[in-house]
């Protein structure tokens, strides 16, 4: 038996020249982990972004909306009793929906909500004009008013 020169050094294999195509030099390590980082980063800094986004547009605790009752319910309206906190002499506006059985938006409207100087809680009542029959009245966020 005979041993190739494969067999008997150390470390890399030895590969016929053209048979396997141009090998990679081993220098390009730091070019692939400062690529890995910047990705990293861009990720982190989009992430940031749509996080502060969402925030804004759903997540300000100073204005916070509850429905009481929604009643009246006709082929065409539905009375939503809601209570909403705001900051003192604040004021907000409301969306406000109703949908049918089926979860379909059956109507959709703002109300603008304004409290007294020293009222933190502002309670309000809003007839919902429909395009059908509704089954529940909503809020669905209430954000400062421009």
């Amino acid at each position: 038996m005979t041993e190739t020169h494969a067999t008997i050094s150390p470390g890399a294999p030895v590969f016929p020249p053209g048979r396997y195509g141009r090998r990679r030099a081993g220098g390009n390590r730091r070019r692939h982990i400062l690529m890995a980082a910047l990705a990293l980063l861009v990720l982190v800094a989009a992430l940031t972004a749509i996080s502060v986004r969402l925030y804004h547009q759903y997540g300000d605790p100073a204005y916070d909306a509850q429905v009481i009752t929604y009643t009246d319910i006709t082929d065409n309206q539905v009375l939503v009793d809601f209570r909403v906190t705001l900051p003192p002499g604040g004021s907000a506006v409301c969306v406000l929906r109703a949908r049918d059985r089926a979860g379909a938006e059956v109507a959709r409207e703002q109300v603008t909500v304004t409290a007294g100087p020293g009222d933190r809680h502002v309670t309000t009542r809003h007839r919902l004009t429909t395009t059908a029959r509704p089954f529940i009245g909503e809020v669905l966020r209430c954000q400062p008013s421009a």
